[in-house]
């Protein structure tokens, strides 16, 4: 089997991966493997971090997590909205609004979002609006197990070491304290699937997590003209330690 590689990106022109979740560990459950791994291959690329519900609880844990996945030289934008779980579809304008000033500030070539497949009506939401709004990027749709029992026949592994594999079950577990008592939240859940992912891409280690690509062109070593780079806007997302409640956030933007 053949192997994907996303270019050679350097410090002169980062790779930038926007990672998109509907709750605070969304992302760290559907592609934390693959995000660490990201930044070993990668060093100088940039992570943008965009969760859409939040309260201070969560809200905390989701930054700490964000910190304890990303290394400081590879922090992008982070923003921790404060959106009612379970209701994004009730608040779809706002998160138009939240997924546009996201477009005008960061220029990804990677995204990381939930599957359309998806059954909770929050992640498929997100994931409708991640292509409606980057319409041009390569979108990779991570899978979250849960009691609906929705998952698919994935078309794009990423095998995980298993050092990573543990490290990201290990910073789950603990950085999401908040969430002991859900019945999925266990390590063997966590780690039953990648196995399962593993087993299916024939990793060496057993392991690996796996995503929806709908969409994937192939230039056959660049030989495609490219468009220049756009400039992002000025940040509206904010660092993580400089990120204000989503009110704030509006008040600013007048």
């Amino acid at each position: 089997m053949l192997d994907l590689t996303l270019g050679k990106p350097g410090p002169e022109r980062p790779l930038q991966v926007l990672c998109v979740g509907a709750h605070c560990d969304d992302i760290e459950i559907g592609c934390g493997g693959t995000i660490i791994e990201l930044q070993k291959r990668y060093p100088h690329c940039l992570l943008h971090w965009l969760v859409l519900t939040s309260n201070e609880t969560r809200r905390r844990e989701a930054l700490k997590s964000s910190r304890a996945f990303v290394h400081p030289s590879c922090r992008g934008e982070t923003r921790i909205c404060d959106l009612p779980d379970g209701l994004l579809p009730a608040h779809f304008a706002e998160v138009k609004t939240v997924f546009e000033q996201a477009k005008r500030t960061v220029e990804p070539d990677l995204i990381l979002t939930h599957h359309a497949a998806d059954l909770h009506q929050d992640h498929r939401l997100l994931s409708q609006v991640t292509w409606q709004t980057f319409r041009n990027h390569m979108i990779w749709e991570y899978e979250i197990p849960k009691y609906d029992g929705d998952l698919a026949n994935p078309n794009l592994y990423v095998p995980l070491p298993t050092a990573v594999a543990q490290r990201k079950i290990a910073l789950i577990l603990q950085r999401f304290a908040s969430q002991t008592s859900k019945s999925w939240f266990q390590a063997e859940n966590l780690h039953s699937l990648m196995r399962i992912r593993g087993m299916e891409v024939r990793s060496v280690s057993g392991l690996a997590e796996a995503f929806h690509c709908r969409k994937l062109q192939c230039s056959f070593g660049g030989s495609l003209e490219r468009p220049p780079r756009r400039q992002p806007a000025a940040s509206t997302l904010g660092r993580a330690d400089k990120i204000s409640r989503r009110k704030a956030d509006r008040t600013s933007a007048r």
